[in-house]
């Protein structure tokens, strides 16, 4: 197991590194954090942990109004335009043993990170004072750039202070300028793919109105009954759990949305087919994914990550209880 907020806190008590905290409720974005530290002096800033092809993982920390093209940035790296992106939250676990909205400098304490890249925003600098959560979010402390050093000094690391904003060119006579930044080592994360694979729901041999409510097609009204008769009755729950991806937000939003499409198809009669069209159901579905996609897949995250903070919380105290 990881670090805890309080073992973090307490090795930086051992450094004689200073620092000021501040408990407020659980957040997962900056805006939200600087709704309850707008007051506080010192700068809050933002983390982002990405990942290559080559399985090797960066945590850029940076001020929040620091603009990151994560394009940019990887070609600097000598990835290529398109060699970042967003590592997946098995990794979090895995690689930073923290949960989500935890991602700080300070995850490299764990050992499991110790291949993990890290690049500060060269503009901490400037700052008297900068905000990180310890390793838990619903907590925000306050220290110098000089303690942020000493801590990463401390377990081996040089500071590495680089200008994100800068977009110098690249080319056969300019080597990329951050190349040195990139690991050398790739970080495995065996369970990612066993986790991905549980949560696709199972291949079936035909499915005609799903295809259709994808495709945008015309779907016919007996394709509309066919999912409605599938569907579990009501007050019903038989193999729910099993069958709904709830692990994973964008497969359960998917999962409401066909469901609710199944359902408006179902509703659908002579009458107003008769008036609209066949095509009044698949114009309908269509509509209704838009609109609410984004808006249920936010909702859905926001539940996710909530209670996989709680999650992380319950099983940390646990751990404490049992030392």
């Amino acid at each position: 197991m990881g670090y805890t907020k309080e073992q973090l806190l307490e090795r930086l008590k051992e450094l004689q590194i200073e620092f000021e905290k501040y408990e407020h409720p659980v957040v997962l974005t900056v805006e939200a954090a600087l709704k309850y530290l707008a007051n506080v002096d010192g700068a809050f800033c933002k983390n982002l942990f990405l990942k290559d092809k080559k399985h090797r993982y960066y945590i850029i920390s940076a001020l929040a109004e620091t603009k990151v093209d994560m394009k940019v940035l990887s070609v600097r790296l000598g990835l290529g335009k398109g060699g970042l992106r967003m590592a997946p939250e098995e990794a979090l676990g895995e690689v930073l043993q923290v949960p989500l909205g935890c991602v700080t400098p300070f995850a490299v304490v764990n050992e499991s990170a110790r291949h993990v890249s890290l690049l500060l925003d060269q503009g901490l600098r400037t700052q008297r004072r900068i905000m990180f959560h310890p390793l838990s979010n619903d907590m925000s402390i306050a220290l110098s750039t000089d303690g942020l050093d000493k801590f990463l000094k401390s377990l081996g690391r040089e500071p590495a202070y680089v200008d994100l904003e800068a977009n110098p060119p690249v080319g056969k006579d300019q080597p990329p300028d951050l190349a040195a930044f990139a690991p050398s080592n790739a970080i495995a994360v065996p369970e990612a793919a066993a986790k991905a694979a549980s949560t696709e729901p199972a291949p079936q041999k035909s499915q005609p109105a799903n295809s259709d409510l994808v495709t945008g097609n015309p779907v016919k009204k007996p394709a509309a009954e066919k999912i409605v008769k599938n569907m579990p009755a009501k007050g019903k729950t038989a193999n729910a759990a099993a069958s709904t991806p709830f692990s994973n937000p964008q497969l359960f939003v998917d999962e409401i949305l066909d469901r609710t499409s199944a359902l408006i198809l179902s509703e659908i009669n002579k009458e107003t087919i008769s008036t609209h069209g066949e095509q009044l159901g698949a114009v309908a579905s269509d509509n209704i994914r838009k609109r609410l996609s984004s808006e249920l897949s936010h909702l859905a995250m926001l539940y996710k990550s909530t209670a996989y903070t709680e999650g992380f919380h319950a099983g940390s105290h646990r751990h404490e209880s049992h030392l």
